[in-house]
């Protein structure tokens, strides 16, 4: 029997925004991160880091991407891009990645490319106008399904997966299998804080039959 803990109760009704912030970012951990490559409306290449990202459904293929826009409230370079093309190309970010990942969450200007300041090579998506960054071991290729605004200067874009790329060597194409050691994806934690996903271990879920089999072998064993 695990030992019982303490717990501290936060009322989020009596928090501010930043302390809420703080309290999830550290709660829900580690975090995907989805490095969004877009194009505005003439083409210009866009590229930054979301934390607030997951996959959430299969069929039809969903992710979700949380998004805060600037304090004016003004779009981030993602939004507007999004919200012009439509599409979106979602790379995992791995160890490798990180620094120039780095890069990219700098606030530049829409006038700076930050795939050429963080020196990461591209090529033209296959189903969508947005650029696949070569150096990730995966790339989703999007299209904007609903945008849910959440709040006066947040909101969530939800992107239908057309397409994926994933690096050859991490992949069987004969069962789909994909080997996560290769992947070497990284996660995000609280404040600046990223984790490595090369500490792995499987847990198989036990069907009914095997459930009960197993609670009455412990009664027997008497563990």
């Amino acid at each position: 029997m695990t030992d019982q803990k303490t717990h501290t109760h936060f009322d989020f009704a009596k928090l501010t925004e930043r302390e809420r912030y703080k309290i999830l970012i550290g709660t829900v951990i580690p975090r995907p991160i989805a490095l969004v490559t877009t194009v505005d409306r003439d083409g210009r290449p866009n590229a930054g880091p979301f934390s607030f990202f997951n996959v959430l459904t299969h069929d039809p293929a969903i992710v979700a991407i949380g998004v805060e826009n600037y304090s004016d409230m003004r779009f981030k370079d993602t939004v507007r891009n999004i919200r012009e093309t439509g599409e979106f190309t979602v790379h995992i970010c791995d160890d490798a990645l990180v620094d120039q990942m780095e890069v990219c969450a700098i606030k530049f200007g829409p006038e700076v490319n930050e795939l050429d300041e963080a020196g990461l090579a591209t090529t033209p998506g296959e189903m969508v106008k947005s650029p696949r960054i070569l150096a990730a071991p995966a790339a989703l290729e999007c299209r904007r399904h609903t945008t849910l605004q959440v709040g006066p200067a947040r909101e969530i874009i939800l992107g239908e997966v057309l397409g994926v790329y994933v690096r050859s060597d991490a992949v069987d194409p004969s069962n789909l299998h994909i080997d996560q050691h290769l992947m070497d994806a990284v996660g995000r934690m609280g404040g600046h804080t990223y984790t490595r996903t090369r500490d792995q271990f499987d847990i198989k879920t036990q069907t009914k039959d095997e459930w009960e089999l197993h609670k009455r072998a412990a009664i027997v064993t008497g563990s």
